[in-house]
């Protein structure tokens, strides 16, 4: 049995948005990063943990499967994807190049 490496997610959160959405692409420090804009401030974490449970639910993954890895107290984080099904970075590149809406 083959176990699957971890995917390592590049996010940039936009908190406080008006309405919450996965999708978009931003050249960040850790490369090209997918947009999440969550109602969550940016206070003690919300908007990360918002962010955390937005990725798992755009790419169809448990929430327990996505942790952060880094960035928590930045806009630009890591976020890694446990276990990640075969078809998930497409869906990922998808999302975030803009192909899917």
């Amino acid at each position: 049995m083959t176990m699957q490496a971890p995917l390592t997610v590049a996010v940039r959160v936009k908190p406080g948005a008006a309405r919450a959405r996965v999708g978009g692409r931003f050249d960040g420090p850790h490369g090209p990063a997918l947009v999440i804009a969550v109602h969550a401030p940016a206070v003690d974490g919300r908007a990360t943990e918002a962010a955390r449970r937005a990725l798992a639910d755009a790419l169809g993954v448990r929430p327990a499967a996505v942790s952060l890895r880094a960035g928590a107290a930045s806009r630009d984080k890591l976020f890694l994807v446990e276990r990640p099904a075969a078809g998930l970075p497409d869906v990922l590149r998808r999302l975030r190049d803009g192909s899917a809406e």
